[in-house]
């Protein structure tokens, strides 16, 4: 693929580097927001979810109820972050797809 460079580098900056929230978790949520639904945390799923599917309709409501759950601001920024590029990059491989004129998923 074309873009698997810049995507292992995009991955690996929001998997590996070091960060509030240990990787795994990192990982299970870009993984998340790809597709695949198994593993993250129950006080996290719905807030991953909506960031991957429909960033805007999320509230202040969303953050600071995670925040009362023990969420620091920097943790809900890596656990965003990863779930925003998880659902670009999987945008990204439907869109590619369908210019080769694959059916999609």
């Amino acid at each position: 693929m074309r873009y698997e460079t810049f995507r292992k580098r995009l991955t690996d900056a929001v998997i590996n580097t070091t960060g509030e929230t240990p990787a795994v978790l990192r990982q299970t949520v870009l993984d998340h927001a790809q597709g695949q639904r198994d593993g993250v945390p129950s006080a996290l799923y719905a807030y991953v979810d909506t960031v991957a599917r429909h960033a805007y309709r999320v509230t202040d409501g969303d953050v600071q109820a995670l925040q009362r759950a023990g969420y620091s601001d920097d943790a809900l920024f890596e656990i965003t972050v990863a779930a925003a590029v998880g659902a670009a990059l999987q945008r990204l491989d439907r869109g590619l797809a369908a210019l080769r004129g694959a059916e999609p998923d």
